[in-house]
């Protein structure tokens, strides 16, 4: 079978599978390219579970546990607001997660985190699925926007240098 690398391919197909795992929702879907630089460089470097403490300018701290057989991670934001997150997933290019706590206006959040190298570029995608609570579709759709465009301007920034 052939594979064909479109532009933009993987995070719309990370887009498509996210929204697949929840029933109705938001989708949300950063990427960013990095040229010049090895995507398995920048991987070790920002894609591990607690990077995003190095790299999110919301983000003042990061702590990894576990329970059971079950990783968690438990993000402190720089208002001193936490969020718990389940790790779903891992590998070498990154990571998913299910949100299990926190303040944002979400339920049934799901997300992946990866940077790959898509012909000689490193790509960095960050996808995210989700339902609104406690405010309306728009208003998280909003918010959750801001958290994700956000981290990722910076990481491109951080990692471009």
């Amino acid at each position: 079978m052939k594979l064909l690398r479109i532009a933009g391919a993987g995070a719309a197909l990370a887009a498509i599978a996210v929204a697949a795992q929840a029933a109705s929702g938001v989708v949300i879907a950063k990427s960013a390219e990095v040229k010049g630089k090895a995507a398995a460089d920048l991987a070790a470097k920002y894609a591990t579970v607690c990077a995003i403490k190095d790299w999110h300018p919301a983000v003042a701290a990061c702590d990894e546990s576990a329970e059971g057989k079950d990783a968690f991670r438990t993000l402190t934001l720089k208002d001193g607001a936490k969020v718990k997150e389940k790790i779903t997933s891992k590998s070498p290019e990154g990571y998913g997660y299910t949100i299990v706590e926190s303040p944002f206006p979400v339920k049934d959040y799901r997300a992946t985190f990866s940077i790959k190298d898509e012909g000689g570029t490193a790509k960095i995608s960050w996808v995210a699925s989700f339902q609104a609570k406690g405010k309306s579709e728009t208003e998280a759709k909003t918010i959750m926007d801001g958290v994700l465009g956000g981290g990722m301007t910076n990481l491109a920034e951080l990692a471009a240098k």
